[in-house]
């Protein structure tokens, strides 16, 4: 007597389940955006748009509903926190240790999809967040069980071999994914800094031979005001002492780590309601906190935490977007400070915003 396969794996129902499951590579994806784009602003912001889109790319264009989502880094690595927003998004955070070569997403990532594969016949989709050619095999073994499988990734950072195997078809490009305006701005800021470092590398090749530094100008100065000064009767006190360092070429993230600060953007008016408040309260944070400081700057995580008492209908990443439109307003700018156990980002305000001479507390006893 013939008797059907009637195992879940191999349910035809699968593969026309409305459901999917998705798996991210979350520190993957963090550690490209930061070293493709030569380090951007906050690259975990960016990392969070990206699965903010796919899961709504899922369910608008492929009519998917992403029942269970994971996402995979060793947290403890990467700065500001990503586990709280990707818990609001419904992902659940898988923190995995990795070493300063590799992290250890990979086989903690095929485990768990084994494991929903076996678990979930309700699951008809897997969607993967990486592109490393380790994953073939466990992406080989999901087809053969019926299901469909799709992968998400920047096309640099994804095998070829994997593609080849899965087909084109198959592969979501993560910068269609990102809005527009998002990655216009990593775009940007990546021509500027290969710009900087191109500018730097040929002003190294034009060498510094009868070029004085600034250092020695200065010197010539105090020696040739030192004459003039005796002859009038002044005290004359010993030019001060400067330290120099051998002539060496710079590496490329050194020349980086040496560009000024970072200076505010064009100005424009704050009109949206929202983003008033948001800059209202950062003034207020910078009056309780910043007094103290020669340049009065507030931490970007615990202030995004403390405004959402004061935010709380918004959802965690338009408060997040609200910093971000400050900055592109001119009102602030936002700069890295090296801290342990990582760096981390502080907000500087532009007083001669004209927004901020409106609602600065300061200016207002």
């Amino acid at each position: 007597m013939l008797t059907l396969n009637t195992s879940p794996v191999a349910s035809p129902a699968a593969a026309a389940s409305p459901y999917a499951a998705v798996f991210i590579d979350f520190e993957n994806v963090y550690y490209f955006l930061k070293n493709h784009y030569l380090d951007p602003q906050d690259p975990h912001d960016y990392a969070l748009d990206l699965v903010r889109a796919l899961r709504d790319t899922l369910k608008r264009e492929l009519g998917l509903d992403s029942l269970v989502l994971y996402a995979y880094a060793d947290f403890d690595r990467l700065p500001s926190g990503p586990q709280g927003p990707l818990y609001l998004m419904g992902v659940d955070t898988r923190n995995v240790l990795g070493t300063d070569h590799k992290n250890a997403a990979d086989m903690q990532l095929c485990i768990d999809a084994l494991e929903v594969l076996y678990t979930r016949p309700d699951i008809g989709t897997f969607v993967l967040v990486a592109g490393d050619r380790d994953y073939i095999p466990v992406l080989q073994h999901l087809r053969r069980q019926a299901r469909q499988v799709k992968v998400v990734g920047f096309r640099e950072s994804v095998s070829g071999d994997l593609l080849l195997m899965l087909g084109q078809e198959h592969f979501l490009d993560a910068r269609e994914l990102l809005p527009a305006g998002r990655l216009q701005a990593l775009e940007d800021h990546r021509a500027a800094r290969q710009q900087q470092a191109e500018e730097t590398r040929r002003l190294r090749e034009q060498g510094t031979v009868g070029v004085q530094s600034a250092a020695a100008r200065q010197a010539a100065q105090d020696a040739a005001s030192a004459p003039a000064a005796a002859s009038a009767g002044q005290a004359v006190s010993p030019p001060p002492v400067r330290l120099t360092t051998a002539a060496r070429p710079l590496s490329m993230m050194e020349q980086l780590l040496q560009e000024p600060a970072p200076a505010f953007m064009p100005s424009r008016r704050v009109t949206r309601p929202d983003e008033r408040r948001c800059l209202e309260f950062l003034l207020e944070q910078v009056q309780k906190f910043g007094n103290q400081q020669a340049t009065p700057e507030i931490w970007v995580s615990p202030f995004l935490r403390r405004l959402t008492d004061v935010l709380p209908e918004l959802p965690d990443w338009e408060r997040r977007q609200l910093l971000t439109q400050l900055r592109e307003a001119g009102a602030v700018r936002i700069e890295k400070r090296e801290g342990e156990p990582h760096p981390f980002s502080v907000i500087i305000v532009n007083y001669q915003h004209p927004d901020v001479w409106e609602l600065n507390p300061g200016e207002k006893e």
